[in-house]
């Protein structure tokens, strides 16, 4: 009898342990498969009333906190509209302060439902995000002091010189692959990047031209010595790997937004006073769509 008892005693709390997992692991998610969800789906970003954009917090002027402590820039004036138009007021975008080697991340931890950080588009990182229609185009380039300018990459080879670099960049993946005889200085935040080449830790800067001509003006002393090389790159938002529903939402919307030049009226209002008039048709891509 007590045998008996136990058995069922045992059978219980089994059972009662696969109900308990079961509530744990749910039924589907965003991906239609069980287990937790790796995004989240427009319904639930309606449902939660915002919308999670990683930006940039040091990279002026796509993304930066101004003195007030708001964010402002190219990405984020565009993200703004992003908000408004999914949730109809642009201040349901709650911004997510990311670094360059942290985007990636964010998107596949669940942290973030859109990064717009000034995210280069590759064949690397197609691997594990989706990106959307672009809406920049740019190169790489270099920046050095008017003291000792830095005016081809051969000069950099096999010399005791250093390139400085932001982890997590496409300039750090481009001459880790091109150029291995290079001594690269690296340093997470966009802020390092700068302090080290004023205080002569390395002798030139590789990033995105965008952003070296935008410095490199506000900098006396310092010039962007190689304006464009490795080819045109163009920037885009990038949604976790597989969130169809939310990439298809960004393309359309890109599109609608293309009807109205409304990228243009982003450089306009955010890039204009940092690289003029006359860089408008080299940087802005209208409507997710490249011309060739």
């Amino acid at each position: 009898m007590r045998k008996g008892m136990r058995l069922t005693t045992l059978l219980l709390a089994l059972s009662l342990l696969l109900v308990g997992l079961t509530g744990c692991t749910g039924g589907g998610n965003a991906n239609g498969s069980s287990g937790l969800a790796k995004f989240a789906s427009i319904e639930d970003i309606k449902k939660n009333g915002k919308i999670r954009i990683g930006v940039f917090a040091d990279k002026p002027p796509f993304g930066y906190v101004d003195s007030e402590g708001k964010n402002q820039g190219f990405d984020v004036y565009i993200a703004k509209r992003f908000a408004k138009d999914l949730l109809g007021d642009e201040s349901k975008v709650e911004f997510v302060l990311v670094d360059a080697a942290s985007r990636v991340a964010y998107l596949e931890s669940n942290k973030v439902d859109i990064i717009m950080a000034n995210f280069t588009v590759t064949d690397e990182r197609k691997e594990k995000v989706d990106f959307a229609n672009p809406y920049m185009k740019l190169s790489f380039g270099i920046v050095s002091p008017d003291s000792a300018p830095i005016t081809t990459i051969d000069q950099l080879r096999n010399s005791d010189q250093k390139l400085i670099v932001a982890k997590g960049t496409t300039a750090e993946t481009y001459f880790t692959k091109h150029y291995p005889d290079i001594k690269l200085l690296k340093f997470d935040q966009y802020t390092e990047i700068f302090s080290a080449l004023k205080d002569k830790r390395g002798a030139a800067i590789a990033n995105d031209n965008t952003e070296l001509i935008a410095w490199a003006k506000a900098n006396p002393g310092f010039t962007v010595s190689i304006p464009a090389f490795g080819g045109q790159d163009t920037i885009a938002p990038a949604v976790a790997k597989g969130n169809k529903e939310l990439l298809d939402w960004i393309n359309n919307e890109l599109a609608t937004l293309g009807k109205e030049n409304f990228v243009h009226q982003a450089y306009k209002n955010t890039l204009t006073s940092v690289y003029g008039e006359g860089f408008t048709d080299q940087l802005v891509v209208e409507g997710g769509k490249v011309d060739k």
